[in-house]
């Protein structure tokens, strides 16, 4: 894909998985924990933890945890699942940026206002968040859920907020993210300009967007984005 320049920038505001880092390594830390917690408490035949990668890859992907319990002959419980959701949910994560995000934040820091809006559950979204030392490296963080799930996108409050805190609007701000299904329809609404990343492994890449809800540009690399005020 060819490089994206977009001028007149004042603040950049990244979601999370799957933009500044692999989605798919939390996921599977959270199946090693899993796989741990399940081998205390029966005997598996085959590995656990590789066969949830493997789901994790196939239409089953929503229903991990359900699939693995039927094929180890256990039968899913409400009980089990519960637990093993909790244990995934709980790990502590093991990730890491990808090599251009990081060196994204660190070309932009100071440059532009740098910010974070990210849905799903709040207790997981802050592990990654300090796993990531993202405290340290973007000015603002916003985890909708600590708002309640309907803030979660493509509700506008958390753009809303962006803009009302640093006095920035329309195109001055740009959001970048992985998942057209849900993540550029906001702030599209508000003139925001968006940019889509799409990498490999991308759990959301092919999502369905809403009417409107298209990003503006698309780039494989934020390398590939060029940004100036």
């Amino acid at each position: 894909m060819p490089p994206v320049e977009l001028p007149g920038i004042r603040a950049v505001v990244f979601d999370l998985d799957d933009t500044l880092y692999p989605e798919r390594e939390f996921a599977f830390g959270g199946f090693e924990a899993v796989a741990r917690w399940l081998t205390q408490r029966m005997a598996c035949p085959f590995d656990p933890a590789r066969r949830m990668r493997e789901l994790f890859d196939t239409e089953y992907r929503p229903r991990v945890f359900d699939q693995l319990l039927r094929e180890l002959g256990a039968g899913p419980t409400r009980s089990w699942i519960e637990q093993m959701v909790e244990c995934y949910r709980n790990h502590q994560p093991r990730i890491a940026l990808y090599p251009d995000a990081e060196e994204a934040l660190a070309r932009w820091s100071g440059r532009f206002c740098l910010a974070l809006i990210s849905d799903g559950p709040l207790p997981v979204q802050r592990s990654k968040v300090q796993a990531l030392n993202l405290e340290s490296r973007l000015d603002r963080i916003i985890l909708t859920d600590a708002w309640g799930l309907e803030y979660w996108k493509p509700h506008p409050r958390a753009f809303r907020e962006i803009e009302a805190v640093w006095g920035v609007r329309g195109n001055a701000c740009v959001y970048v993210a992985d998942n057209p299904g849900k993540d550029f329809l906001a702030p599209r609404q508000l003139g925001w300009q968006t940019v889509q990343v799409i990498r490999p492994g991308a759990v959301h890449a092919d999502a369905i967007p809403p009417p409107g809800g298209q990003a503006d540009r698309v780039v494989s690399s934020l390398s590939d984005l060029l940004l100036t005020s």
